[in-house]
């Protein structure tokens, strides 16, 4: 997506569209054929049985890219860096919030308008639905904007060993709330301190690709494939062992699992901007379509989903799982990308121009 602040890179946007791919995959293979259970079976389909691991991507992504403009541009000016990223967030954020209160008018409360900022806390509206369940994000990302000024000035100031430092404490703090919370698996999926440390490994990735990208480092296309054959192998483990979808709660993996994931998905994010290897130019355009629209797809590709297993289900042509799968996969995908384009256009597009630059 362009920006006023810093020069525009596809590959971000490759980046952003790899994202909503796995988290419309995810919900696709579940919602369709699998019903939200473990298939430690699946491993090896891992980026599709946990293809929630999008979301740890678009957290990484956000800390990558605030902090490289930070680094590149100069300092934030606050309160134009909020007003940005509510034009930026709100808008197509509020028309779903008001979808969800409208579901579920019977049982609305005063108070749930709180649950603007705080969309995955306690009970939120947009959580009693499928359509809407996806928002549960917002917050926690918005959480991140307020303070993410603040902790870019200081690692900015004391070095590379802050962001590092931080994200200790914010692990020391997991682990005793693993001993205290009832879910704490849940607890680490859905909340800022489950996710803290996946936006500060997104920032700690901007200062190292800014030193690699000065050096002319990690150039081979190798580094990516290398990376993303480690995502591929740690969210496969994390299929056969520790399935999100798992009833156990007290899984010990999942304290230090989000910054694994995270680690994982700065390193391919790092190596795939340095990579001097492009894409083939219909597949880069292809995804930095799907990045551009890609707010859009994740927060409305769940109403094609509902909408196409109501009214039609999904297709059975053959036999064999796979080739019905990709099949659902690529018609239900475009078409929950052509409606995720006509919101772009419709409800983000004319807020995206009141924009202004942000740093001095």
């Amino acid at each position: 997506m362009q920006s006023s602040n810093i020069a525009y890179l596809p590959r971000l946007d490759h980046l952003r569209g790899m994202a909503a791919l796995l988290v419309f995959v995810y919900h696709l293979y579940h919602h369709f054929y699998h019903g939200w259970q473990p298939n430690p079976d699946a491993w090896y389909l891992g980026l599709m049985v946990e293809g929630h691991t999008g979301i740890g991507l678009f957290f990484v992504l956000s800390g990558f890219i605030f902090m490289l403009i930070r680094l590149q541009a100069g300092e934030i000016r606050y309160m134009d860096f909020m007003r940005n990223r509510f034009l930026r967030i709100f808008p197509l954020f509020l028309f779903v919030f008001f979808v969800s209160i409208s579901i579920g008018r019977n049982e609305f409360r005063a108070a749930d308008i709180l649950y603007i900022f705080f969309s995955n806390l306690g009970t939120a509206p947009t959580s009693g639905s499928f359509i809407t369940g996806a928002a549960w994000t917002i917050s926690v990302e918005f959480t991140f904007y307020a303070v993410f000024p603040f902790i870019a000035l200081a690692a900015v100031n004391k070095g590379l060993s802050y962001l590092p430092r931080l994200i200790l404490i914010v692990l020391l703090f997991k682990l005793g709330a693993y001993f205290i919370s009832e879910n704490p698996k849940h607890m680490y999926y859905s909340t800022l301190l489950g996710r803290f440390d996946q936006f500060l490994i997104g920032m700690l990735a901007a200062m190292v690709y800014q030193h690699c990208q000065s050096k002319g480092r990690l150039t081979s296309v190798l580094w990516p494939l290398f990376a993303a054959l480690l995502i591929w192998g740690g969210v496969g483990l994390m299929a056969a062992e520790f399935s999100y979808q798992a009833k156990l709660q007290h899984d010990a993996w999942w304290v230090i699992w989000p910054s694994i994931e995270a680690l994982l998905w700065a390193f391919l994010v790092v190596t795939y901007l340095c990579s001097t290897k492009a894409l083939p130019r219909l597949l880069s355009r292809c995804f930095e379509t799907m990045g551009q629209v890609s707010y859009s797809w994740y927060l409305m590709h769940a109403l094609i989903l509902w909408l196409w297993s109501e009214l039609i289900g999904p297709l059975h042509v053959t036999s064999s799982f796979l080739p019905n799968l990709l099949l659902n996969l690529i018609i239900v995908g475009g078409l929950s990308l052509a409606f995720a384009k006509l919101s772009y256009h419709t409800l983000e597009e004319p807020f995206l121009a009141l924009r202004k630059r942000y740093v001095k």
